[in-house]
């Protein structure tokens, strides 16, 4: 009798994990690795929630909670969503997770039965057709095309609905593209949804702080409040707060999910870190007036990276507006041979090929539905990224 579940072999390891954890193997090693694969700010978490955290400490605050978050925490979520994104949820409707990971399945959980679909707009995040898989459902795909921006293609996503249709998943600013949608975009994608009441959508707005249009973000149930029932709006303290470590996601949405949601996390985790909670607490009640700053210098990074890259024969990318990600085309590399007389004829091929060669770890398009591509973080010092940029420079030269 096989000991493990027949449910495994639908699940990959997070391919983002596997290169970061091998990028620290080979620099514990001795060598000098340049990580462009991890997905999160370099900047100190904000003042305020490292000292709010460090209170709680000081102050006793290291009990249980209540299982999906303080009310103080709720609160402050609540004002948060009314603040940035003009929504209100009563307390009711909004949850309080280990991190976003934990928010998206819970939701995937108490909703997915065997044969379910949830269409996913690809590139993706690595995580969502796994949390998908392990909770019954059926990943469905759609692919958003890099001539558009990787931006969602509504007849697209209407052809991929069908009768078993549950989800649709939402993520822009996207991780790995960098794309964004406008609130024009996100009309056009509400005409199509409001023709299917039976799908539901789930907008995982991580990236929400680190949108770098003239148009501000947007998401949807904000631009479709007709809507608003069928939308589980996902959010966290990890990318615009550099809370990563920190670990609280959080949502609103309908109050019987809400609560379904609730039980499922009372069975896995309980309640995130009380610690961690006072200092998102703290956080969300105060202005995000770091952000303009972050952008300055996310976009100085994001430039130095475009710039080389589009310097490199047999490498195109397209502009990311959003998040910390450039996710360029490879595949005018493919065919070629490294000096060992090694072909690359994939992304990972090419990815290998960097880590070894050049010692700069990023992901490839793989991991994300999206092959031909690779995922490079600029969420690392700006000198760093310079010389990881020179070293693939001339990696990439050396090749015959």
């Amino acid at each position: 009798m096989a000991f493990l579940s027949k449910n495994m072999a639908r699940i990959p390891a997070s391919q983002t994990m596997v290169v970061s954890n091998l990028a620290r193997e080979l620099a514990a090693a001795g060598q000098d690795i340049i990580s462009m694969s991890t997905g999160e700010p370099d900047f100190d978490t904000v003042p305020v929630a490292a000292s709010a955290g460090i209170e709680a400490i000081r102050t006793g605050q290291t009990r249980y909670t209540a299982g999906d978050g303080t009310p103080e925490l709720k609160q402050a979520v609540q004002a948060k969503f009314k603040r940035d994104n003009g929504l209100f949820y009563e307390l009711r409707q909004i949850s309080v997770a280990n991190g976003g990971k934990q928010v998206i399945y819970n939701a995937m959980a108490a909703t997915l039965d065997a044969g379910d679909e949830v269409i996913i707009p690809a590139p993706y995040w690595v995580s969502y057709p796994a949390m998908v898989a392990m909770c019954g459902g059926t990943p469905r795909y759609v692919r958003c095309h890099a001539s558009n921006g990787f931006a969602l293609n509504p007849v697209d996503l209407e052809a991929a609905i069908t009768a078993k249709t549950k989800w649709v998943l939402l993520n822009f600013p996207n991780n790995p593209s960098g794309s964004v949608m406008s609130a024009k975009h996100l009309l056009a994608i509400a005409q199509v949804l409001r023709r299917h009441p039976h799908v539901h959508i789930l907008t995982d707005d991580m990236y929400e702080y680190l949108q770098y249009t003239e148009e501000p973000f947007v998401t949807l149930a904000q631009v479709a409040p007709d809507l608003y029932d069928r939308i589980l709006t996902v959010s966290g303290m990890s990318k615009g707060y550099a809370m990563t470590g920190w670990r609280i996601g959080f949502a609103g949405g309908r109050a019987d999910l809400i609560a379904a949601m609730a039980v499922v996390q009372s069975q896995i985790t309980a309640n995130p870190c009380s610690i961690a909670q006072a200092a998102a607490t703290e956080a969300l009640l105060s202005a995000p007036d770091h952000i303009s700053a972050w952008h300055q210098v996310f976009i100085e990074r994001r430039d130095i990276v475009v710039s080389a890259l589009r310097g490199i024969d047999g490498i195109q990318v397209h502009v990311p507006q959003g998040a910390f990600y450039a996710f360029p085309n490879v595949e005018g590399l493919y065919g070629r041979q490294d000096p060992d007389g090694i072909m690359l004829n994939t992304a990972a091929d090419v990815a290998t090929y960097w880590l070894k060669s050049a010692g700069v770890a990023v992901v490839p398009g793989e991991a994300f539905g999206y092959p031909g591509h690779v995922r490079l973080s600029y969420s690392i010092a700006t000198d760093r990224i310079r010389q990881a940029l020179e070293r693939l420079s001339q990696a990439c030269a050396a090749l015959l």
